[in-house]
């Protein structure tokens, strides 16, 4: 299973950067994005020595370059992207990223579905940590996604498809549903339906979103367009096989403990887990810009 995460986990980064290399680039590879692959490089090299402090804030470390990458290969594709030509949003997209993947730790308290080891002994040290591997998530995911679409996948237009009221109130009250049910059960039967909270926040704020004119995957389909759905899902996959490959070779991780397939793990992820990366990527998106909407803000993310 090992092999299987390694293999999968070449490929995922071969086919990102064929991307960029065999792609149509409207401008050079900026020198950022080369820092950044210097520094996913640097970081291998020091952690497969156990040198510290890299080892223990090893995945903070990478995901930091990767997304300097990432935005870097966005900005020869397209000749723009959030660094260099968003950085208000990405700024907004980093430190909202803390907040947003802390509502995931607060149900983790009561379902119990990853715990943390090796971490720094001195509370300082250690939420550091935290804080600075929470604020890579959603920039993470979110700059996956754009490179995708940057590089032209899915652009033809599709039919349009509406969500009737009667249709959205309906997804809205089966959201909630999904986010009250596992944490309303007692633990040990609830610890088996933390896949309900990955799809919930779907279901409960996209028709909020488009009734608050927020940048929305039904939005997109009520006007035929489909990248950015696509391209979140892909996003969410590759994104998954980068987290729990990196998180595998650090000293301070997360090991994952609900009770499904615990002897069918790739890396420290049970086999079915890897198929809840998906629709996280869409509940990334839909989270944050529901919340950037309170701001009178429409991101184009």
């Amino acid at each position: 299973m090992l092999l299987l995460g390694k293999i999968a986990f070449a490929a995922a980064a071969l086919f990102l950067a064929a991307l960029v290399v065999r792609g149509p680039r409207v401008r050079p590879y900026p020198h950022y994005g080369y820092l950044g692959l210097a520094v996913i490089a640097m970081a291998h090299y020091f952690a497969a020595h156990g040198q510290q402090p890299v080892s223990t804030f090893f995945t903070p470390i990478v995901w930091t370059g990767y997304i300097a990458a990432a935005d870097a290969a966005v900005f020869a594709l397209q000749g723009y992207s959030l660094m260099t030509y968003q950085p208000r949003q990405f700024l907004a997209c980093t430190l909202l990223s803390i907040p947003l993947w802390l509502v995931f730790e607060a149900y983790n308290l009561r379902l119990r579905n990853w715990v943390y080891v090796g971490l720094p002994p001195h509370w300082i040290a250690r939420y550091f940590g935290y804080a600075w591997s929470f604020a890579t998530i959603w920039p993470g995911m979110l700059e996956t996604s754009q490179l995708l679409r940057a590089a032209g996948f899915w652009r033809e237009k599709r039919p349009k498809f509406k969500l009737s009221n009667t249709a959205q109130n309906i997804s809205i009250a089966l959201g909630a549903a999904m986010l009250i049910v596992p944490i309303a059960l007692p633990q040990r039967i609830g610890a088996y339906l933390f896949a309900l909270v990955w799809i919930g926040f779907i279901f409960l704020i996209e028709p909020l979103s488009l009734r608050r004119a927020a940048a929305s995957i039904l939005d997109d389909l009520e006007v035929g367009r489909r990248d950015r759905l696509w391209s979140l899902l892909a996003a969410g996959a590759i994104c998954g096989i980068f987290w729990e490959f990196w998180n595998y070779q650090a000293t301070a991780r997360w090991v994952y403990v609900f009770p499904i397939l615990q002897n069918m793990k790739v890396f420290e992820m049970p086999l079915p887990g890897f198929l809840g990366f998906p629709p996280f990527a869409l509940e990334t998106f839909a989270m944050y810009c529901f919340t950037v909407r309170f701001l009178d803000y429409v991101p184009d993310i």
